[in-house]
């Protein structure tokens, strides 16, 4: 089978990390209770920032964000590295701008994940995946943003959404919260 994975917040946990750097680039000490009380993928409201300030903030540190010792969710590695010792085949479609491609891989590489150069996709807006997701017929395509899993409705991929406050409202997708439940989902 084909399984295709966003990678930010779904496989790593990015929006913490940078959370986390937030709190230090800053000098705050936000609690973390804060962060997981968020319901939207933006993560500047907690430090004061309006939606430019914030978004200024997460260029300004967008490589840091991305390359240093972002966690990958508990399990995730494990699960993917499974699925590709079991025949299946795995994708990563992920819109980080194109000039992080390389870079990106290489981290993904490091960190442990499976990756094959030619199952790696990225530098499209989050609307586009769905041409990717469409030409790669996928069987199972894992995200978190609900603006990606909105467009991908109807069409024969089975989705599955990971969990997080701001994608609650995306009641009627399968919902996956710990990576060890990977092997149920499709052995099922």
């Amino acid at each position: 089978m084909k399984f295709g994975f966003d990678i930010d917040d779904t496989l790593i946990n990015l929006r913490q990390h940078a959370f986390e750097l937030y709190n230090h680039k800053l000098k705050k000490n936000i609690p973390l209770k804060e962060f997981h009380a968020l319901k939207t993928v933006e993560i500047h409201e907690p430090f004061g920032l309006n939606a430019t300030e914030g978004k200024q903030l997460w260029n300004s540190l967008r490589e840091e964000i991305y390359f240093t010792n972002c966690p990958p969710f508990p399990d995730a590695i494990e699960a993917l590295n499974e699925l590709v010792s079991n025949g299946h085949e795995v994708y990563y479609i992920t819109a980080r701008k194109k000039q992080f491609a390389e870079k990106t891989k290489d981290w993904m590489k490091q960190a442990g994940f499976p990756v094959i150069d030619s199952h790696f996709f990225c530098g499209m807006e989050d609307h586009e995946k769905i041409c990717i997701i469409q030409e790669l017929q996928l069987d199972y395509y894992f995200d978190d943003k609900p603006a990606v899993l909105e467009t991908l409705q109807g069409y024969t991929t089975k989705l599955y959404v990971k969990d997080h406050p701001y994608n609650q409202h995306l009641e009627e997708l399968n919902r996956i919260k710990e990576w060890n439940q990977l092997r149920a989902l499709y052995e099922s």
